[in-house]
C-alpha cells in the first residue's frame, strides 16, 4: 500500500521546525527515518530545491518554496510523482495562511501549530482518496540525496544529531533562582558603585593630569564586567563557562588594582559578589530540548 507516513515544514535557512503532522507511529524504521529527516533539515541551505533521500524501505521527499521546505517520509512504493504533487499542495495552503514575514520573525519550533490540522488533511486525502491528484510538474526532476552525506554533515551520534551550541532564540534556560535574583540584584549594585567611582575619579583626576587614568580605566572595566556577568546568567551564548571565569579572574585583577582606593572589606565584598554572580550562572543550564510533535 503507498502510505504518506509524516510531513513537515520547517525554514530553509536554519531547519527551524514550523508545523508537523502528528502521528503514532511507533516502528523502529520510521522513527529513524525522522530523525535523519531532521538531519536532513539542517542541511537544506546547501541542498537543491527539490530532492529525495532514499532509504531501504522509505522515502524522504523535499520541496523548498522561498524560505519554507516541506518533507515528507513515504512508503517507497509512492511514485514521486504523487510525493511532489502532495508537497506542492502543502505549499499552496501554506502560501495562503502564513505570510514569508512571520517565517522570517519566528523564534520558537513549531510557531504556525494550527498548520498541522491542513497537513493531517492533505495527507488524508492523499493516502485514502481513489486517485490522488498528480500535478503535471515543469521542474527539474528531483535531485537523490545520500543519507549518509546528511548524517557526515550534521555529526550525527546514535541517530542524534549533534546542533552546534551557539547563541539562538531556540535555546531556554532554567528558571531563575531566588540566589540568583540576589547575585543579579548584587552585581548590579556593584557595577554600579564601580561606575560612580569611576566617573567621580575621572572628573577630579584628569582636570590635574592623567596619573590616575589606570585606576578609572580599572573601574570602568570592573562595571562592564559587572554588567557582562549579568547578561550571561540570563542568556545562554557558546564558550559560557569560559567567559564567566574570564570575566570572574577580570574583576579580582580589577579590585586588587584599586587597593588604597577600596579598603580590604570593600574589595571582599566585590570579588564575593562575583564569585555568587559566575557560581550561579555555571549552575544555570539549558533546558532538555522538549519533544518535537509527532516524534
Amino acid at each position: 500500500m503507498s502510505v504518506i507516513l509524516y510531513a513537515c515544514a520547517v525554514r530553509s535557512r536554519d531547519g527551524l521546525p514550523l508545523s508537523a503532522s502528528t502521528d503514532f507511529h511507533q516502528h523502529n524504521q520510521v522513527l529513524e527515518c525522522k530523525r535523519k529527516l531532521k538531519a536532513l533539515s539542517l542541511t537544506l541551505s546547501q541542498c537543491p530545491a527539490r530532492g529525495t533521500a532514499q532509504g531501504r524501505d522509505l522515502c524522504i521527499h523535499f520541496s523548498s518554496a522561498g524560505d519554507v521546505t516541506f518533507l515528507a517520509i513515504c512508503t517507497d512504493s509512492v511514485p514521486s510523482a504523487v510525493a511532489f504533487s502532495f508537497l506542492e499542495e502543502l505549499q499552496w495552503e501554506f502560501s495562503v495562511s502564513c505570510s514569508s514575514t512571520s517565517v522570517a520573525l519566528a523564534s520558537r519550533p513549531y510557531a504556525f501549530l494550527g498548520f498541522d490540522r491542513v497537513i493531517q488533511r492533505v495527507k488524508h486525502n492523499f493516502n485514502f482518496a481513489r486517485g490522488p491528484p498528480v500535478h503535471l510538474d515543469p521542474s527539474p526532476p528531483p535531485v537523490i540525496v545520500r543519507l549518509e552525506d546528511v548524517e557526515d554533515v550534521n555529526v550525527i551520534v546514535n541517530g542524534y544529531s549533534t546542533l552546534p551550541m551557539q547563541s539562538a532564540p531556540n535555546y531556554r534556560m532554567t528558571p531563575v533562582t531566588a540566589l540568583g535574583i540576589l547575585s543579579l540584584t548584587l552585581n548590579i549594585m556593584c557595577g554600579a558603585l564601580s561606575l560612580i567611582r569611576g566617573v567621580h575619579l575621572a572628573e577630579h583626576s584628569f582636570q590635574e593630569g592623567y596619573g590616575n587614568a589606570g585606576k578609572v580605566t580599572a573601574f570602568l572595566t570592573a562595571f562592564s564586567a559587572n554588567i557582562l556577568q549579568c547578561y550571561l546568567h540570563l542568556f545562554y551564548c557558546s564558550a559560557r563557562k569560559r567567559k564567566t571565569c574570564g570575566l570572574l579572574f577580570l574583576i579580582c585583577v580589577c579590585h586588587v588594582y584599586l587597593y588604597g582606593l577600596r579598603n580590604l572589606w570593600q574589595i571582599a565584598f566585590h570579588v564575593l559578589v562575583a564569585l555568587l554572580s559566575a557560581q550561579q550562572t555555571l549552575i544555570r543550564k539549558p533546558l532538555e530540548k522538549h519533544c518535537d510533535i509527532g516524534v
